[in-house]
């Protein structure tokens, strides 16, 4: 038994790393794959909207039901089996209207699956004693690796090649959930008044809405990096390496924050990542050249990398532990449903009409008001 806490953490370790190997699918090469069955870039852009909007729901119910049925590695597990019956229906569709649906349908078991992976990591590495950033940074390293692994394996057999190359990845990621422990098994009876008056409060109101205005910077540079490089000429290789570079980026900051995060307050930490998603988003709108994006998205480290680590760790510290699931979900909606919508919409129109530069000056708009709303926080109130 002395042991378990060690092989645990390679079981999360794992299960992070497999995880982010479907990521890296679906955000890298399930658009080429859409583009090479013929699909115009509106039809794409299309696919990919509904998983913001499903997020919300999907991201929703089941943190609410993990957290009243205590089965959060469970429905972890049922999440994967989702992935894999809805792959499995990919395989021979090639008609633009039963893809959108198949893909809705994916959608609905993939979107929830990082945060209630979060979720159950943050309180398994509360009762082991060890800190997330040392397993979630597997999540990292699994992205970065397989973004590679996975490209020369399409650019040797096809594209053809993607929907089995996901599956694979799901594949291994459901079968490492079995060996999961039961983390929420000592957590407290949840009832839905309890959970309601958390969320309520004013300080988790307000904690959602900063997180929403600095994601919305987050999603925008996401969401229309890729058409920035290619309208400055940048070939797949460098959009790639750009891709590659934000995630490598990230591994280091994950291992400091381990190692000395714990020791510097949680709102000083989300400003300074406010105020360089500010630097990040200004640099972005003078880029020129298809390698200075490349070396921009090196800072998704001090942006993303800090960011996200230290919002959960101040969430862990607003929700109590038989809402961890549910408060998990609720940010998951911020962080990736609203704010995708609105960076999807607004990002769109601000291309469309002003273009790309006054789009990421408005990502910086917003990263500056975050800043500025964290820093309110620490100084209104210096700890969570």
């Amino acid at each position: 038994m002395k042991d378990k806490p060690g092989r645990q953490m390679t079981v999360l370790r794992a299960l992070q790393f497999s995880t982010y190997a479907t990521v890296v699918m679906i955000a890298t090469y399930f658009p080429l794959y859409f583009y090479s069955l013929g699909f115009s870039k509106l039809q794409i852009g299309a696919i990919y909207s509904v998983g913001p909007v499903l997020s919300i729901v999907s991201n929703l119910l089941v943190g609410i039901v993990s957290d009243k049925t205590k089965s959060l590695r469970r429905m972890i597990s049922l999440l994967y089996l989702g992935q894999i019956l809805a792959l499995a229906l990919l395989l021979p569709v090639r008609e633009f209207g039963i893809m959108s649906l198949v893909m809705a349908f994916f959608y609905l078991f993939q979107t929830p699956v990082t945060s209630m992976l979060d979720s159950l990591t943050l309180l398994a590495a509360e009762q082991m004693k060890r800190s997330f950033p040392s397993i979630r940074m597997f999540g990292s390293l699994g992205y970065a690796v397989c973004a590679v692994v996975f490209g020369y394996a399409l650019k040797l057999w096809g594209s053809g090649l993607t929907i089995y190359l996901a599956l694979g990845a799901v594949a291994v990621a459901l079968v490492i959930s079995l060996w999961v422990a039961d983390f929420q098994a000592t957590v407290r009876k949840f009832e839905f008044r309890g959970l309601w008056n958390v969320l309520r409060r004013r300080e988790t109101v307000a904690f959602f809405v900063i997180v929403g205005v600095i994601s919305v910077a987050h999603r925008i540079n996401e969401g229309f990096l890729s058409v920035a490089m290619r309208d400055h000429g940048a070939s797949d290789s460098v959009v790639g390496a750009a891709s590659l570079a934000s995630s490598v980026s990230e591994i280091p900051v994950f291992f400091l924050l381990a190692r000395f995060g714990h020791r510097v307050k949680e709102f000083p930490l989300l400003a300074l990542a406010g105020f360089m998603y500010v630097v990040r988003m200004s640099l972005l709108s003078v880029a020129v050249h298809p390698w200075s994006f490349v070396a921009i998205q090196t800072m998704h480290s001090v942006t993303f990398g800090i960011f996200y680590i230290t919002a959960l760790r101040c969430l862990q510290s607003m929700i109590p532990e038989e809402y961890r699931s549910s408060g998990q979900a609720a940010f998951a909606i911020v962080w990736t449903g609203i704010a995708g919508l609105i960076a999807g919409t607004l990002g769109g129109w601000l291309y469309d009409a002003f273009g790309l530069a006054w789009l990421f000056r408005a990502g910086a708009a917003f990263a500056l008001v975050g800043c500025a709303g964290f820093l309110y926080f620490h100084f209104r109130r210096p700890a969570v």
